[in-house]
């Protein structure tokens, strides 16, 4: 069965940098779009940022300049580089994609279950 598993979380001071990684698995896939959420404690999911199947990014206002999503397709990977880390970028992050496979088969809306990014002043 298809599935993503997101690492790379844990805790960091402020101004510092981590990694999201989002591996994909169940298939091969060529082409990919990904998503990354964010879901802060008492708070509501919001979307942090996108990559689609064209490459075109977008961004959270809160997150720009300082957040960067990318994927590595042929190795069923998703990224999002986060530096300059704030306390209010503390939350559960999760990953979400749709996913095509060689043989033109698409996956549509599969998502982690998310890694904690906690950020301390």
């Amino acid at each position: 069965q298809v599935q993503l598993v997101e690492s790379g979380g844990g805790l960091v001071q402020a101004g510092g940098s981590l990694r999201l990684s989002c591996a994909a698995s169940g298939s091969r896939f060529n082409r990919n779009a990904y998503d990354w959420y964010r879901q802060p404690p008492g708070k509501q999911r919001a979307l942090v940022a996108t990559i689609g199947f064209d490459g075109s990014t977008h961004y959270a206002d809160s997150v720009k300049g300082r957040f960067t999503i990318s994927r590595d397709s042929a190795a069923n990977m998703g990224y999002l580089q986060m530096n300059s880390l704030k306390p209010d970028d503390t939350a559960v992050y999760s990953c979400h994609a749709d996913l095509v496979t060689w043989s033109n088969t698409v996956y549509y809306d599969y998502w982690g279950r998310g890694t904690q990014v906690t950020v301390s002043a």
